[in-house]
């Protein structure tokens, strides 16, 4: 009787110790799926066949499928797919090619099969490509002098609407030639209009061109003529000088200058005035005027009164424009009685070469100074000054000073840095009047 217990108590304990041993039995997962990508999206045909792929990740599916459903039809087709790993997911690709007649709205279905199935769905559009126009283009008015400004405008349209937010480019083709170069660049207005103010400066052909986008085909208006006639042309006065400066009260000025006409060649055969503006004034009065030579240049002469401004002016004539000079300011000064024992002195032959000089390198000057010895002038030794006035200044200012020679030679060097007029000016001594050189113009290129 006891070993019967004993027996069933040990089966009871391997039983029990049986179950604690087994192992468990786990639950099967149901696969995941994620939304299908569809690109290009929308997806718009042109002119040729457009290819889209199909995308979407599953997890835990061991086959997918895809399927899509043209407009109007009942029955999905089948795409064929390509899978790859995707970290702990598995991606699915396929692609199909569209046509313009397959334009519409499709539906998209993803199925991922694994422990269960698992499926996901949407739709996408197939569109054909918008056919745009340029209409009501214009280009205005049809005849222009030159430099005037003329109005272009147009209307881009999209399927007959207006196509608003889009670029547009404004483009001119010459008479005579056959390329069309771009001149502007607009954006079309919310209802498709456009609009750019540009210059004329040649008759010959304006259009407007679209050049497509994404969804769009490009576009090119009607092109519109403009005819330019020539206006008159622009003219200048160069290198207007009033000289000496400081001048003496009573002794004469002499004015000098260039008249040239656009193309900027001399103008000959033009009366040019000469202009004064006495300091603490606001009114120009005529004092002389001279007739320009072959080459367009003047000159003329005046006596000093006052200090003040003088300036060339040219009133223009048919098929030219008039012009003004730049202001030239000049001091006058009381003269001081010279003594009787002094003799007068001149400069001459200054030059300041080379022209033109490169910024930064040495210009030099080269005069002579004579003194009057009983009507003979001869080669005087004394101190000269070398004095420069920058283009568009009003005022001289002093450089350095040097020595002639025994023979009267004057040498002087200095570094160029801006465009301007140069002279020698010498100022005399116990024995002698001073006098000045004449200017000589130096342009400083870079």
């Amino acid at each position: 009787m006891l070993q019967r217990i004993r027996v069933a108590s040990l089966v009871i304990a391997m039983g029990a110790a049986t179950l604690v041993m087994a192992p468990p039995v786990s639950a099967a997962k149901a696969p995941s799926i994620s939304g299908v990508d569809v690109s290009p999206a929308p997806v718009v045909v042109f002119d040729k066949p457009v290819t889209a792929t199909f995308s979407f990740t599953t997890k835990d599916a061991g086959k997918a499928e895809l399927q899509l459903k043209a407009p109007g039809v009942s029955a999905g087709t089948p795409v064929e797919l390509k899978s790859s790993p995707f970290g702990q997911w598995t991606k699915w690709t396929g692609t199909k090619a569209f046509e313009a007649k397959d334009a519409g709205t499709w539906n998209v279905l993803a199925i991922a099969h694994g422990d269960g199935e698992k499926s996901s769905s949407g739709t996408f559009e197939v569109r054909k490509a918008l056919d745009t126009r340029i209409a009501d283009f214009d280009a205005d008015p049809d005849l222009v002098d030159r430099g005037d400004r003329i109005r272009v405008s147009g209307r881009l349209l999209a399927e007959g609407k207006g196509y608003g937010g889009q670029p547009v480019t404004i483009t001119f083709r010459e008479r005579g030639t056959d390329t069309y170069r771009q001149v502007a660049k607009v954006e079309t207005g919310s209802r498709g209009w456009f609009g750019a103010r540009v210059k004329a400066e040649t008759t010959g052909w304006w259009r407007a061109e679209f050049g497509g986008n994404s969804v769009a085909r490009g576009s090119v208006s009607d092109t519109d003529r403009v005819d330019v006639k020539r206006g008159n042309r622009d003219s200048r006065i160069v290198g207007f000088e009033a000289h000496p400066e400081p001048v003496d009260k009573g002794d004469r000025l002499r004015f000098t200058g260039a008249l040239q006409v656009e193309g900027w060649h001399g103008l000959p055969g033009q009366r040019v005035d000469i202009l004064f503006r006495a300091r603490g004034s606001d009114r120009w009065q005529h004092v002389t005027s001279d007739v320009t030579g072959r080459d367009g240049r003047f000159w003329a002469s005046a006596p000093a009164r006052e200090s003040g401004l003088w300036r060339a002016a040219y009133r223009g004539t048919s098929g030219v424009n008039g012009s003004t000079s730049e202001p030239d300011w000049v001091r006058v000064v009381e003269p001081t009685p010279p003594p009787a024992e002094k003799a007068g002195t001149r400069l001459i032959a200054f030059n300041a070469y080379p022209e033109p000089v490169k910024r930064g390198k040495y210009l030099k000057f080269r005069g002579l100074l004579q003194v009057d010895d009983e009507g003979t002038w001869e080669g005087y030794e004394g101190k000269v000054q070398l004095w420069f006035k920058a283009a568009g200044s009003r005022t001289w200012k002093y450089v350095k000073t040097t020595w002639s020679n025994d023979d009267g030679k004057v040498w002087a060097k200095t570094k160029a840095s801006k465009s301007g007029r140069w002279k020698f000016v010498y100022r005399g001594d116990a024995d002698t009047y001073g006098d000045h050189s004449r200017t000589d113009r130096v342009r400083v290129r870079r």
